[in-house]
């Protein structure tokens, strides 16, 4: 019986999986781009409900959002929070993650389980590139979340001085 053929044990595999999800989290495109190819689930999820994909936008990994979402990654995908992959990317501030979400297919307009939008959470933390990318791909800045909140609101209570003076000026 050759070596191939054996099966991993469960702390085997359990190790390989973390692994992986350290890839992701470093942003080893060629990496996960071998694995994805050799039949590695693009969806696989952690024991947070993170996907590959979060952990690379979450942590600005562009050439492995590509390489995922050419892989059919679900950019759509919620964490065990609620957070999907565009909101990791813009409270982190990455336009350059989020214009490869978005071009991914992610939704501008989708929210985290309690209605917040990615357009909320760069506003709440200043992002003024990402606020206005996120408007001109039609994110809209008098959603609110669950809580009746709007972008605006939620900048002005964080003290995001420079996306308060952004919003007031397109809302009016």
């Amino acid at each position: 019986m050759s070596d191939k053929s054996r099966q991993m044990t469960p702390e085997e595999a359990a190790e390989f999986t973390e692994q992986v999800f350290n890839k992701a989290r470093e942003g080893d495109a060629a990496m996960m781009a071998a694995l994805l190819t050799k039949g590695l689930p693009p969806n696989l999820r952690n024991h947070k409900g993170d996907t590959l994909l979060m952990l690379a936008a979450y942590h600005g990994h562009v050439d492995t959002v590509k390489v995922l979402l050419e892989h059919k990654a679900d950019p759509e995908i919620r964490n065990d929070n609620g957070q999907s992959p565009i909101a990791g990317a813009a409270f982190k501030g990455d336009l350059v993650v989020i214009k490869a979400l978005v071009d991914g297919g992610a939704q501008v307009e989708g929210s985290s389980f309690d209605g917040r939008t990615a357009l909320m959470m760069a506003a709440m933390f200043n992002r003024v590139e990402v606020v206005d990318y996120l408007i001109s791909k039609g994110a809209d800045p008098k959603a609110k979340d669950a809580n009746g909140i709007t972008a605006l609101e939620a900048a002005r209570t964080m003290g995001a001085s420079d996306t308060v003076a952004q919003l007031e000026k397109l809302i009016g």
